[in-house]
């Protein structure tokens, strides 16, 4: 099982938002986009700042998924 940041994804199109729109409004590093980009592990601030960003709950922008 991993986690999908799929929905995230989906979530700034219909936003219609860049990657580096949301770098900039969660005040994340570029660093932690490209980890969220691979579906690296990622820090639960960083998680936090992003759903703070975009007024949203951490279910709206990740989910697990089977291998």
């Amino acid at each position: 099982m991993r986690i999908s940041y799929n929905k995230l994804w989906k979530m700034l199109i219909d936003k219609n938002m860049k990657k580096s729109d949301l770098k900039e409004k969660a005040g994340i590093s570029s660093a932690s986009i490209a980890k969220l980009g691979k579906g690296d592990n990622i820090t639960t601030d960083v998680l936090i700042k992003i759903c703070e960003s975009l007024d949203c709950h951490l279910e709206d922008i990740m989910e697990t998924v089977d291998d």
